[in-house]
């Protein structure tokens, strides 16, 4: 399947709407916490073992965007997509199939591993595509099109939530949610599949400068670089901290108010979810706007700082008010989105746009890395002091001090983001093409 060119004429602005299709389908992930109460129930499982689907589709996100983060850019979007559509849709049906079963490595398997690599693939598959087609504007077309990612829960949260009120929490129930989601998103796929385009030249734009100007830098050479390791620590600390709350949002609301006369119905928590999935999708757009007026490395200051504040906030009077609770535990999130839609127009600043979609797919490895140690700590640790007999905000305030140890472990890395080194440049933007046919067996 070869990439399909625009016509002349075709607007740039239906790009964004094709990536919006298929982020807004694979962001159902971030829902996941819903599933967890009644996969518990029917399958008798503990909170760190109903984080595993979650976990291992974090990883394979990481794992398959890096390993085909080349082949990518290679086919184009739309044979990603594709790819991404059967994936994501195949593990949903997996994951049905092992709920109605109750074999949960089935749901690990499907949902995991397979989603996990629709995952992956999906959402790298529009982000060349949009730098090429807004050079006056990444961090806006990114931010637009990963909006979606963030946003996914939005729609999935209260829709899994409904699905599973009115089909029962049991494991038939939980298995036909499962099957309805693969097949909605099945469809909803198609559409940005159909639609997706590359354009026909260098400079799109009129006025604009093309996405091949200044500095290029191949794949295989970037990670090479100290600027990427400092920005895969960013990103890994940035993410570990938003994800350890994103996936435990529904109980950990529960339970740091289950102690007090204002508890949170399980409806209420599923409404916390998308809120969290709201602040989410704004802070993909927002943030990453603003990036194109402040700088990267000025608003990865704001994501990793302010952010540290925030836990600490939570951490000392989080359970004495549910509006702090819920206005910080929005902020945060809209970090967390913030930094997944800036990164990559970071990554295009400092090594151009020439294979910036292999080089983000690698840079995904640390979202793997985080999508294990976010859940990891804030599960096994709550656990750990459910067993010792804590209750209620008690379970959480050790793994909020480890998260702001890691977004200051963070913001130190990001100030030591310098330009890339010329020894690493590559000719642009003819001659980069030329070397990257001459590099592609070693970066593939």
């Amino acid at each position: 399947m070869s990439p399909p060119v625009a016509p002349p004429g075709w607007s740039r602005w239906l790009v964004p709407p094709a990536a919006l299709s298929v982020h807004l389908s694979i962001g159902q992930a971030y829902a996941w916490s819903v599933f967890k109460p009644p996969l518990e129930s029917a399958l008798n499982l503990d909170g760190t073992e109903s984080a595993l689907p979650f976990q291992f589709a974090i990883v394979m996100l990481g794992l398959s965007a890096a390993f085909g983060g080349t082949l990518v850019e290679r086919k184009g979007p739309r044979w990603a997509m594709t790819v991404a559509l059967v994936c994501f849709s195949s593990g949903l049906l997996l994951s049905a199939l092992g709920a109605e079963t109750k074999q949960f490595w089935l749901i690990v398997l499907g949902y995991g591993v397979v989603g996990g690599v629709g995952l992956g693939i999906g959402y790298i598959s529009p982000v060349s595509t949009l730098i090429k087609w807004f050079p006056d504007r990444p961090g806006m077309a990114t931010g637009i099109a990963i909006m979606g990612f963030g946003g996914g829960a939005l729609i999935a949260s209260p829709w899994t939530a409904q699905m599973l009120s009115s089909f029962g929490t049991d494991n038939s129930g939980i298995a036909l949610a499962f099957l309805v989601l693969g097949l909605s998103y099945a469809v909803f796929m198609s559409l940005g599949v159909l639609l997706v385009r590359v354009p026909r030249t260098e400079k799109p734009v009129q006025d604009a400068p093309s996405a091949f100007e200044g500095v290029q830098v191949s794949a295989a050479s970037a990670v090479r670089t100290p600027q990427f390791w400092c920005l895969w620590l960013v990103l890994c600390m940035n993410v570990t901290a938003g994800i350890g709350i994103l996936e435990k949002a529904a109980p950990m609301i529960t339970d740091f108010f289950a102690n007090s006369s204002a508890a949170v119905s399980a409806s209420a928590a599923a409404g916390f979810v998308a809120l969290l999935s709201a602040a989410n999708m704004a802070g993909r757009i927002g943030w990453s706007s603003t990036s194109d007026l402040i700088g990267r490395k000025n608003i990865y200051r704001v994501y990793l700082g302010v952010g540290a504040v925030m836990y600490a906030l939570i951490a000392l009077f989080g359970d004495s008010s549910k509006p702090l609770f819920v206005l910080c535990a929005l902020v945060i999130l809209s970090f967390y989105g913030g930094g997944f839609a800036t990164v990559p127009a970071y990554l295009k600043d400092l090594f151009g746009a020439y294979q910036v979609g292999a080089i983000h797919g690698r840079l995904l490895t640390a979202w793997s890395t985080a999508g294990v140690l976010g859940p990891l700590i804030v599960n096994w640790i709550a656990d750990h002091q459910k067993d010792a007999g804590k209750t209620g905000s008690s379970l959480y305030t050790v793994s909020f001090v480890i998260m702001i140890g890691l977004l200051v472990v963070g913001f130190v890395a990001n100030e030591l983001v310098r330009p890339v080194d010329p020894r690493h440049h590559i000719p642009a933007p003819r001659k980069a093409a030329d070397a990257g046919a001459r590099q592609q067996p070693e970066s593939a």
